[in-house]
């Protein structure tokens, strides 16, 4: 059993947190998660995704509430920017893991955190995505998250970055890629 003296430490309940480490490694089978979302089309480039339930822990689970995100181009890309674009969702995506991450790894390992704040750019060429070449991906070229992080000693800082960074799901799906399949009932 691991064990760690304060129970809740930046605002993380170290205790369940290790509880959930321990109940994990004794069954693997509680770690298989399926994450959903449903989304539908509204108007132009106007759609809204809705996040609810989830299989999780053997089970099916909701959240305590649907949470509803509307996503838009901007009208300079022929949208009504009801919503930021997909592609920066994409960005908060990677930002809120890698912090959620820092968290948990710092209270994990007895970091005090005062504050962690990050930026995260993409930059990203419109010629793939309008069909203008085939030489240019239709993603982002680069992006680059750059953390203000203060609390306990800067090296242990940094180290809980790093971890944050080898651990986050999001982080892992950028950089090494994942299979999507697509299937469609065109009715």
């Amino acid at each position: 059993m691991t064990t760690v003296e304060d129970a809740v430490r930046n605002g993380v309940d170290t205790a369940t947190l290790f509880a959930t480490i321990d109940a994990v490694r004794g069954d693997t089978d509680l770690a298989k998660f399926q994450f959903r979302a449903t989304n539908h089309w509204l108007s132009g480039t106007h759609n809204q995704s809705t996040i609810h339930d989830f299989h999780g822990a053997k089970q099916e689970m909701t959240h305590q509430r649907p949470f509803t995100f509307d996503a838009d181009h901007p009208p300079v890309l022929v949208g009504s920017d009801n919503g930021p674009t997909p592609v920066e969702y994409l960005l908060h995506a990677l930002a809120a893991c890698l912090t959620a991450g820092i968290a948990n790894v710092a209270a994990a390992r007895g970091v005090t955190l005062t504050e962690v704040s990050s930026t995260v750019e993409g930059d990203i060429d419109l010629l793939g995505i309008l069909g203008l070449s085939d030489e240019v991906r239709n993603g982002y070229q680069q992006i680059k998250v750059g953390f203000v992080i203060r609390g306990d000693d800067p090296e242990k800082l940094r180290a809980v970055v790093e971890q944050s960074s080898r651990r986050s799901a999001v982080f892992d799906v950028l950089t090494k890629g994942v299979p999507v399949s697509i299937d469609v009932d065109a009715g």
